[in-house]
């Protein structure tokens, strides 16, 4: 057997297994909303638009377009395939007025067109607790200026990039929220969290958007949730994710969101000297969003 036929074959057989017991169904009364990235996605919006409705997605989330013609062609593929739209902003650079003056005209920009929620990939891991307390308490005022929650991802390299300093900035702010990527802090933490399980719960418990990636001890993605010897990181991600869901529910929200978003080469590891990922990612991202769908609707 040639390497990619044994590599097609143990995806298939993989992925055979785990669906034969896959989910331990955790129904909720809650709207599942479930987006996709266009990370690594080459074609245009209009196509990945139309791709992602085939498939089933409820809509998108992206980084908001600074350009008002790419504006104008998202929301017109946006409208064309009725979908949803959540948006993703940042701040570059290391000065940190410029850093917070480039992310507020983003955040004002994006809130303006009523997106479902904004992710946040706030701050930096080298700005200082108040410079990044500084951003949190002006997310804070927006979402209480317009009702769209402005979310603060959980992100290697930003403020969020750990546990222990996430848990500082939440106790500093009591309505400080949460987008959880926690592939990242099994990555920094290099474990699967069980040593944290205050900094883990508080995280849970102000987490109002999910993004769906599998990360493990070593790196934020595994090279393939379906294959058997991910089942245990695969496992964990879903209990936390359950926890936020029943977390919500009880509150009285009438929705939560997910985001698939396994990512391209480099994240997706590859076979030396081809570049040729080891799985398909766009498989892996309907693999998650049909996981989550099964599990969490009634």
């Amino acid at each position: 057997m040639n390497r990619r036929n044994f590599i097609s074959h143990t995806i298939a057989s993989s992925t055979a297994l785990v669906a034969s017991k896959e989910v331990f169904e955790k129904k909720t009364n809650l709207e599942v909303i479930v987006l996709a990235t266009n990370w690594g996605f080459e074609g245009t919006v209009e196509e990945l638009c139309s791709k992602v409705k085939k498939a089933g997605y409820d809509g998108l989330e992206l980084w908001w377009p600074t350009k008002e013609a790419d504006q104008k062609d998202l929301f017109a593929a946006l409208n064309k395939y009725d979908l949803k739209i959540a948006f993703l902003c940042g701040g570059n650079g290391p000065d940190f007025e410029k850093h917070f003056t480039q992310y507020k005209k983003a955040v004002n920009e994006a809130l303006v067109t009523k997106p479902l929620y904004i992710n946040s990939h706030s701050g930096k891991d080298y700005f200082s607790f108040e410079e990044n307390a500084k951003i949190v308490e002006f997310t804070i005022e927006r979402t209480e200026a317009t009702g769209i929650k402005v979310l603060h991802e959980t992100h290697r390299g930003r403020m969020c990039y750990s546990a222990p300093i996430t848990r500082n900035l939440l106790e500093k702010h009591p309505k400080m929220k949460l987008t959880l990527d926690i592939s990242h802090w099994t990555n920094v933490h290099e474990s699967m969290l069980t040593d944290q399980k205050v900094n883990v719960d508080l995280a849970l418990s102000r987490t109002y958007n999910i993004h769906a990636r599998i990360g493990h001890e070593e790196g934020p993605q595994v090279n393939d949730p379906r294959g058997p010897e991910w089942k245990y990181t695969l496992d964990q991600h879903l209990a936390w994710w359950d926890k936020v869901v029943a977390l919500r529910e009880a509150e009285g929200a009438k929705q939560i969101t997910f985001l698939t978003e396994f990512g391209p080469p480099n994240y997706l590891p590859t076979i030396p000297y081809t570049r040729q990922p080891v799985a398909n990612q766009w498989d892996i991202n309907l693999y998650m969003l049909n996981l989550i769908k099964t599990r969490y609707n009634k």
